[in-house]
């Protein structure tokens, strides 16, 4: 959900400097069987989330919206009636609303969305824990929707000298509406390029070993600093309408198979550790048990202690921040809960960029 502004591409990466190009030595008389030393080509790294308004008003939340809810990925209508309802209806009351849900997380001193304060670190972070590959691995960031763009990032990768590149997306499990869209946003850059540097893309990693290890120390170390033990774990991931999993998409196969690992990992079963899915949109039928709905009934249960965790997100925002962290809890005590506590996401925890340093390393292998 994103504003339309771009970065210009001749801003520099963000956290290493140009490829080092070494000078081919000048030929004698004596040398003419000797080649020169082939310069060093740089190896771009672009780690990709999902976006954010570029401010928390109503104009900045609907032009990030209108270029959320236009990606065919993500809403595959096109119809003339769901245009209509979009720009009269939809983008009016939804920007306001969610304008003052953003005013709410909104980081101040830097005066930008969490997102974009957690993903700048994280590259930062993953360039100084990749720095001993070389000073030609470079480092960069963008957003799926807003600023900065996916293609204005590439284009600073390829001016700098990239003629490879990985492009990490941050999301754990697999889905057309996440993962696929930002690789066609690639690809569409890819198709202007005369000359096309060398391409890959991480994988999912929702059933990686480390990851897994990760989530669950990460989990056990912040449920020690809580003055109260929980009764019930819910993981919570992003919601998602039936019909995409129906025509294939492995996203929910995915969430359940993070959760498993996850449980097995930890010693839970399924009724200490649960699955749910939050934010849902429209009136189609989306995966369930809801999020909002599991943590009510829990409450009328009789659970007193609750913890949410958000496996599917690698950076805190709205949804985890002002959907979990605020509605849900304040939808959890109204019922009859008495504690409750949203687990942050790995962010650019130490053990968290470890994680992604890993995950980079294994597939820059043959590159670097």
């Amino acid at each position: 959900m994103p504003g339309d502004e771009r970065d210009t591409p001749d801003e520099a990466p963000t956290t290493a400097p140009s490829p080092e190009t070494a000078a081919a030595s000048p030929s004698t008389p004596s040398e003419t069987t000797v080649a020169p030393a082939p310069a060093t080509r740089g190896v771009g790294v672009l780690i990709v989330n999902l976006g954010t308004p570029d401010a928390p008003t109503p104009a900045g939340v609907r032009r990030f919206l209108k270029e959320f809810l236009t990606d065919r990925r993500v809403i595959e209508k096109n119809s003339l009636a769901w245009k209509a309802l979009l720009n009269a209806v939809i983008l009016p009351l939804r920007s306001r609303r969610r304008a003052r849900d953003y005013e709410k997380i909104w980081n101040r001193d830097k005066d930008e969305s969490p997102i974009k304060t957690i993903t700048r670190s994280q590259a930062e972070k993953l360039g100084g824990i990749l720095e001993p590959l070389g000073k030609h691995v470079i480092v960069d960031w963008a957003m799926r929707y807003g600023s900065p763009s996916i293609a204005s990032r590439l284009e600073v990768l390829v001016t700098w000298g990239c003629e490879r590149i990985l492009v990490m997306p941050l999301y754990p499990q697999y889905s057309a509406t996440t993962t696929a869209t930002v690789c066609d946003e690639v690809f569409r850059f890819m198709m202007r390029q005369r000359l096309q540097p060398a391409l890959r893309v991480l994988p999912a990693y929702y059933e990686d070993p480390y990851y897994i290890e990760v989530l669950a120390s990460s989990l056990q170390a912040e449920l020690k600093s809580l003055p109260f033990t929980p009764d019930v774990i819910l993981a919570s991931y992003h919601g998602m309408p039936k019909e995409a999993v129906a025509k294939g998409d492995p996203y929910q196969v995915q969430c359940a198979r993070t959760t498993e690992l996850l449980r097995a990992q930890l010693g839970l079963d399924e009724t200490k550790l649960m699955l749910s899915f939050q934010s849902r949109f429209g009136r189609a039928q989306w995966l369930d048990p809801y999020t909002i709905t599991t943590v009510r009934a829990l409450a009328r249960k009789g659970v007193k202690n609750l913890v949410v965790i958000t496996p599917g997100f690698s950076a805190d925002c709205l949804e985890t921040l002002e959907e979990i962290k605020i509605e849900n809890a304040r939808m959890f005590m109204r019922n009859g809960g008495e504690n409750f506590a949203a687990i942050p996401c790995l962010n650019d925890s130490e053990a968290g960029m470890l994680m992604l340093s890993r995950l980079a390393v294994r597939e820059l292998k043959g590159w670097v």
